[in-house]
């Protein structure tokens, strides 16, 4: 099924009746996350799924940007999905696709097709091993959380174990948890709250839900809106969006949350994305709910005659783009046998560094080849050339220009002609 999508104006008309008690985003604020998170989306960067489930959620009328970016993303589902994806990175693509009305058990692209779904609760299951086993989950807690909010959007089994680990995880952590893997277990345990019907299991999940999200009204009355940093704000207000019931009779002062975010500029785009929706009364519990017209069969067509003649495709239509030459290079002098390498790597202009290290990797394999974990706010770099970071020795993939220290992350910093960007593994 493919929803019929909601003009902004539309649904900022709506806000001040129905979202959170009377609350009512600035509609300047919702316009610049929407044409910002529209303008991340390019033909050579790589797609992020939290920005299409983003604008999906947000009604987005730019049919042009969607298409391109849901392309993208079922190219790197069935390139990728198969082969060493993390639980959380599949879990946010199924949401993008369910978002777009996609089938997530039947992704075709480039004459290959995928089950998703099938592929998420195998990497779930693993999750939940290696909790057992050794105490905490084979990648992070926030994708636990994720991949079982995903698996109960779905229907599909599994999430209602993974639903009681996480609560009680939540009731007794062994260490301090974030804000964003609390909020987005509570995303988790609303939904599947939503769908058991074992008393003892409701039982747990409310309990951990509401010492949640009390915590976080304790928390934004102390700090004046905020709650963890204003990176976090996003997924927090989705959590207290969606978990009314569980603080109430207590009320949510969503006024002071709007005024905190609407002092800072955000430019990341996993942060907007992760804020637009709450900043319109939205979560991720939406994602497989939006209004779509019957017959899933016929979605990709329908999906290409939304685009029709309309307006002119901005992406297809666009001038020839230069290319860029910068230099990538690794260094590790820090753990095991010392190494570093160099290499010039020529990008279209405006290309991320995530891109030159895709590009670095495609060329030479063998030495520039890396993995990333998608976390909160984008995605990170975990391992160079074999070599990965460890939290335990705390040591990391440091990216440098001119012995600067970058201040974005990969998947956000476009480097410039003929810069120079060093990644050297570093302790902190």
């Amino acid at each position: 099924m493919l929803r019929m999508p909601l003009s902004l104006g539309i649904l900022l008309a709506l806000l001040g009746s129905s979202w959170a008690q009377g609350c009512a985003a600035p509609q300047a604020l919702v316009s610049e996350l929407l044409q910002r998170l529209e303008g991340s989306v390019l033909e050579d960067a790589s797609p992020d799924p939290s920005v299409l489930l983003a604008l999906n959620l947000a009604g987005t009328s730019n049919r042009a940007v969607q298409k391109l970016l849901l392309e993208q993303l079922k190219e790197q589902a069935v390139k990728r999905a198969p082969h060493g994806m993390a639980s959380g990175q599949v879990a946010l693509l199924v949401l993008a696709l369910l978002s777009s009305c996609q089938d997530p058990q039947q992704v075709q692209a480039l004459g290959l097709s995928v089950d998703l779904l099938h592929i998420l609760q195998q990497r779930t299951d693993e999750e939940l091993a290696n909790m057992e086993v050794e105490g905490v989950p084979r990648t992070t807690l926030y994708s636990v959380g994720l991949d079982t909010l995903t698996l109960c959007l779905t229907g599909v089994g599994g999430y209602q174990e993974a639903s009681v680990e996480l609560a009680k995880e939540l009731l007794s952590p062994s260490s301090p948890l974030s804000v964003d893997t609390q909020a987005m277990a509570v995303l988790a345990l609303v939904c599947t709250h939503g769908r058991t019907e074992l008393r003892d299991v409701r039982d747990l999940l409310q309990e951990a839900v509401s010492m949640v999200t009390n915590g976080f009204l304790d928390e934004q009355e102390e700090k004046g809106g905020l709650i963890g940093n204003i990176y976090s704000m996003g997924l927090a207000m989705q959590a207290l969006e969606s978990a009314g019931q569980f603080y109430s009779p207590r009320q949510w002062d969503c006024s002071q949350a709007l005024s905190v975010v609407s002092e800072h500029h955000f430019q990341l785009p996993m942060a907007m994305a992760q804020l637009l929706p709450a900043l319109l009364g939205r979560t991720y519990l939406d994602a497989a709910s939006l209004d779509c017209p019957s017959g899933s069969s016929a979605s990709r067509s329908l999906l290409d005659a939304s685009i029709g003649m309309d307006a002119p495709d901005p992406i297809s239509g666009s001038l020839p783009v230069e290319s860029i030459t910068v230099q990538f290079s690794i260094t590790n002098r820090l753990q095991g046998k010392p190494f570093s390498y160099s290499t010039m790597v020529r990008v279209p202009d405006g290309s991320t560094l995530l891109r030159v290290m895709e590009v670095a990797a495609e060329e030479n394999p063998a030495v520039y080849s890396f993995q990333t974990e998608q976390v909160s706010w984008g995605i990170m770099v975990v391992s160079i050339h074999g070599l990965a970071g460890n939290a335990e020795d705390r040591t990391y993939w440091q990216f440098l220009s001119g012995g600067d220290a970058l201040q974005e992350g990969v998947g956000l910093y476009k480097p410039r002609d003929g810069e120079h960007i060093q990644a050297v593994f570093s302790t902190y």
